[in-house]
């Protein structure tokens, strides 16, 4: 397939509730959607899901928009490709900006699965008819307030409740969680707040049966992971630490892990995704899909991620109507009583829906071949 044009949609949503970590407070979300075309005039999608300071990762909005237009674009504009996978070759010279990369080669992932009538599923080798989801909550004003936030989404069915944490807002949150829903499939992520010095708090959440702890350590880390794991009986699930394959590879023979969340933008695309998902399948690790408070088009392609068979446990791709009023694409995706249905159109499965983001475009750059 060659890549004849790129539309660069610089998008503006504003988000249903405030979402609150350990890092910050936000409740509009700026992110970039790509559609690239073909020879023939097929078109394919991906979104950018870098937020708009660099709390998460070094990345932001601005940065991915300044790699995607001045280098990314160049190096696939007019440039026969036989596979999504070969634009991980292409891109490989630039060092990380892995959101970016991901929000570019997941266009042409999009593209590549409707030009051979394949689901983007299906592309991947994914095989659930249906994926298991979960909810993320972020840090709210009051306990009492969190306990109705998460019995309203346990009566919508979802599968696994993981609440944010951070020091001063941990052991007694847990607590009345689980006094409040003493059965629930329930984890803490921490976002990278504690150091090897909260040993003795980390050891406390051991009392309440939790899923895991997500990324409790320093973002970049690994070796105190591995240290912390053997004091604590609650397993690690690494996030922020896990930014390739290798990563996930050094993390696991550490003992640094016993679950990874794997993210399409943190890892640099849905390629890496996959080689992530399967060596933690060889090693027996289970993975999940994290969500980063993703629009429709980013949505699709958490689904078709989870789709494949190592994505054994909930992921965060919740229904649109989660965190948006009106969502870019036709359907919206939808949970039901904790399922989201991987959908069988050719692609994402879900049509963009061009009157709501015009209504939210800021800007738009188009390039020619």
């Amino acid at each position: 397939m060659l890549i004849t044009e790129v539309n660069i949609r610089k998008m503006k949503m504003m988000m249903k509730t405030p979402f609150s970590t350990s890092f910050g407070t936000f409740q509009h979300k700026d992110f970039l959607l790509l559609e690239v075309t073909d020879e023939l005039g097929n078109t394919g999608w991906g979104e950018s899901t870098a937020f708009h300071s660099p709390w998460y990762t070094e990345e932001t909005f601005e940065t991915n928009l300044h790699m995607i237009r001045d280098f990314l674009i160049p190096l696939i504009l007019d440039q026969e490709i036989t596979h999504p996978n070969e634009v991980n070759t292409l891109f490989a010279p630039l060092r990380k900006n892995n959101m970016a990369k991901a929000a570019v080669e997941g266009a042409i992932w999009d593209l590549y699965a409707k030009r051979n009538k394949l689901t983007l599923a299906e592309a991947l080798g994914g095989t659930a008819e249906k994926i298991e989801v979960g909810i993320s909550i972020g840090i709210q004003k009051s306990t009492e307030q969190l306990i109705d936030v998460v019995q309203r989404f346990i009566e919508e069915g979802y599968k696994r409740i993981k609440v944010k944490i951070k020091p001063g807002h941990d052991v007694e949150v847990i607590r009345s969680l689980r006094e409040a829903f003493p059965t629930i499939p329930l984890m803490a992520d921490a976002n990278s707040a504690y150091t090897l010095d909260d040993i003795d708090l980390l050891k406390q959440l051991d009392e309440y049966n939790l899923m895991m702890i997500e990324q409790p350590l320093a973002s970049d880390d690994i070796i105190d992971h591995a240290k912390l794991q053997k004091a604590i009986k609650t397993p690690i699930c690494l996030d922020e630490s896990i930014t390739s394959f290798e990563d996930a590879r050094k993390a696991i023979e550490l003992g640094s892990t016993q679950i990874i969340n794997v993210k399409i933008g943190r890892v640099g695309g849905l390629t890496e995704s996959k080689k992530i998902h399967d060596y933690c399948m060889e090693k027996g690790i289970p993975v999940w899909c994290g969500g980063m408070l993703e629009a429709g088009i980013g949505r699709a392609h958490n689904i078709a991620l989870t789709s494949l068979p190592n994505f054994t446990l909930p992921g965060d791709t919740a229904s649109s109507s989660r965190y948006w009023e009106e969502d870019v694409i036709t359907p919206e995706v939808v949970a039901v009583d904790g399922f989201i249905t991987v959908p069988t159109e050719y692609g994402i499965g879900y049509e963009p829906n061009l009157e709501v983001m015009d209504r939210y475009t800021v800007e738009q750059i188009h390039f020619k071949a």
